[in-house]
């Protein structure tokens, strides 16, 4: 079986071996055992549960709330011809039987979907039939009512594991304090606990904090000093676009990117950044998530995120080539109460939130026990202006409702429009005889996408209107007609957010949320908050350890290298020098104990541990019998 998996590794990805921890948590998803894999922004999760299905009959069901995400690997997957569907909230019903329908029969290897569709009867009745070799649980964190991003709809996995008895389950997250990581275990109901985990320790990752009153200044002297790709993150559209122009404006090459964007915007900025292009992308938390891009040298928080998970994701992103790169706060003497303010203060009541359900119902027209699974274009800003609500509190207060499961909020990022032919073969052909302008419009869509008379298939209109010699809006058209005359079914990209209703209409009084949930939202959202404001007037602990503490590691040291360390001028250990020392002093010997090769380097053995965490989780040295060697 390792011969298979190394195999798979080469054909579909190219890589000849796997990185840390990857081979483990393969190897122990083949034993059927349930297994939690914690692995940083990078470490690569997705190669984790890819793999071990490939190489077993069947497929694997994959649990995700991350709509762009789960986008992104169908379309990765389909690319290395491995067939995949997503099963997101904006299909519609007739696209959502015909995908469950496929699946049934064997068609994909992978079937991605939110915890939500796991709650439809349909989805429920079509997962007994279908051959699931594995669970997937990504973002499980989600699970954990201690999680930073506890979502309700998550319980239900583990009613879905009583479909698939002997399935085992595969849970993944990028961030995870121990309390955190017995409750993900506890929740899906592991018989055995099994915590595979690489420490979070980046010893090329510089984290920094800078205190001032000109933040702009201070970001131009950063990009000036550090050269290479970077992101900058705010948590403001307007900001990003105001930032951009003003790097730009001072020959420093950006661009913006947030959600307000038209998909096709998106697309072409983000890939001018990965193609170094652009140096610098400004941009809200809608960036940055499923792109692997390794060459970047810096992130700057201009703003200040809403928890040391999502900041540490973030930062996460510099450095994923092992090279030295930085992460960089930004902080001003109001940006704390800032924060506070725009999470704690605004922060919705059930009242609050009940209105603006009532809100939503009366905007788009639904009575009481309608609309489950409908999926309605909205606006955000001129919903919230319509009724004379504020905008950050709405979006908080539709954030709830859908970590209910009573609706899902979709800002389009990664949405593709979708197309099926709905005739039969010799209709079509006949169709193509008497309408030769449309002839080479179909054939151009049938030979550029295959199934098209199977599933829907995402579509690219200037994909189309590129090899057909024509405009988009030419091609938009005929797709319109093709569909008029019942030969295909058309469904274009939505340029805005969608809404989609998970469960029908309720009444606005019963609506279906705890006072006391809310409450405790509350007073989870309030702690991590409390921990990103530790951190920001943290003087006095390594800033590396003082994240590596926050999620359960305790045997660090200072890194010498972040602006407290050199506050307290902390004797800097270059961590590249010190890695290469250890491994240049077990060289020299069979094997050596930690306390022999402290005092072969004369260092303590607490300076030691953390290079020696990263050698022994990049499978550079083991432990065997308390001694260390190499591999």
């Amino acid at each position: 079986m390792i011969e298979d998996i190394h195999g798979i590794l080469k054909q579909y990805w190219g890589y000849s071996s796997f990185r840390p921890l990857q081979e483990e948590i393969i190897q122990s998803v083949l034993e059927k055992r349930d297994t939690l894999a914690l692995l940083p922004t990078g470490g690569g999760k997705s190669i984790c549960f890819q793999v071990p299905t490939l190489a077993a009959k069947g497929m694997a069901l994959v649990v995700s709330p991350l709509i762009a995400l789960m986008e992104d690997q169908v379309y990765n997957l389909k690319s290395r011809n491995i067939p995949a569907i997503s099963l997101t909230g904006n299909l519609s019903l007739r696209e959502m039987d015909i995908a469950l329908e496929n699946a049934v029969n064997g068609k994909y290897k992978f079937v991605y979907l939110s915890p939500e569709r796991l709650q439809n009867e349909l989805v429920r009745a079509r997962i007994k039939r279908m051959s699931i070799n594995l669970l997937a649980i990504d973002e499980a964190h989600c699970i954990s009512q201690w999680g930073y991003d506890f979502r309700p709809s998550y319980m239900g996995i583990k009613e879905i594991r009583e479909l698939l008895p002997q399935v085992p389950v595969l849970a993944l997250t990028a961030t995870a304090t121990p309390k955190v990581v017995a409750d993900i275990q506890e929740k899906l109901g592991f018989p055995h606990t099994n915590a595979i985990q690489k420490s979070f320790f980046r010893p090329n990752l510089h984290y920094n904090l800078v205190r001032t009153e000109e933040k702009w200044g201070n970001t131009l002297k950063i990009f000036h000093k550090i050269k290479g790709s970077g992101i900058i993150y705010c948590r403001n559209r307007r900001h990003t676009v105001e930032i951009s122009n003003w790097l730009t404006q001072n020959r420093i090459s950006s661009d913006y990117y947030h959600a307000g964007l038209s998909q096709e915007v998106r697309r072409n900025k983000q890939q001018e950044w990965l193609e170094n292009k652009t140096r610098i992308m400004v941009c809200t938390n809608a960036f940055g998530m499923g792109i692997d891009k390794p060459d970047v040298r810096l992130v700057v928080h201009l703003e200040l995120p809403d928890s040391l998970e999502a900041y540490f994701q973030e930062a996460g992103r510099a450095g994923r080539d092992g090279e030295t790169s930085y992460s960089i706060v930004i902080v001003d003497p109001s940006d704390v109460d800032l924060l506070k303010h725009r999470y704690l203060d605004s922060f919705p009541d059930l009242q609050f939130i009940k209105r603006v359900y009532q809100a939503l119902a009366n905007t788009l027209q639904l009575a009481v026990g309608s609309g489950e699974n409908q999926v309605f274009g909205f606006d955000i800003a001129e919903f919230a202006k319509n009724y004379s609500i504020p905008t950050p509190k709405t979006y908080q207060a539709l954030k709830i409702l859908e970590r209910e499961g009573i609706l899902s909020l979709n800002d389009g990022v990664k949405q593709s429009s979708r197309l099926m032919i709905t005739t039969d073969r010799q209709t079509l052909y006949d169709y193509q005889l008497r309408n030769p302008k449309m002839d080479i419009l179909i054939k151009t869509l049938v030979r550029s996408y295959g199934g098209l008379d199977i599933e829907y298939t995402p579509i690219n209109e200037r994909l189309l209107a590129k090899r057909l010699n024509t405009s988009v809006k030419s091609v938009f058209f005929s797709l319109q007609r093709l569909k008029e005359h019942g030969l295909m079914d058309y469904i274009p990209n939505p340029e805005k957010a969608q809404i989609t209703f998970l469960r029908a209409r309720q009444k606005t009084d019963y609506l279906s949320i705890s006072d006391q949930n809310l409450k405790d939202r509350y007073h989870d959202l309030q702690k991590r908050i409390e921990s990103v404001v530790s951190y920001v007037e943290n003087k006095g602990e390594c800033r590396s350890s003082f994240l590596l503490r926050y999620f359960g590691e305790t045997n660090t040291t200072d890194c010498g290298h972040c602006d407290v360390c050199r506050a307290k001028n902390t004797r800097p250990l270059d961590m590249d020098k010190l890695i290469q020392e250890i491994k240049t002093t077990l060289g020299a010997f069979e094997s050596l104990s930690l306390d022999e090769l402290a005092q072969k380097l004369q260092l303590k053995n607490k300076d030691l541990m953390p290079a020696l965490r990263w050698l022994i989780d990049n499978k550079t040295i083991k432990e065997v019998n308390n001694r260390l060697m190499l591999f």
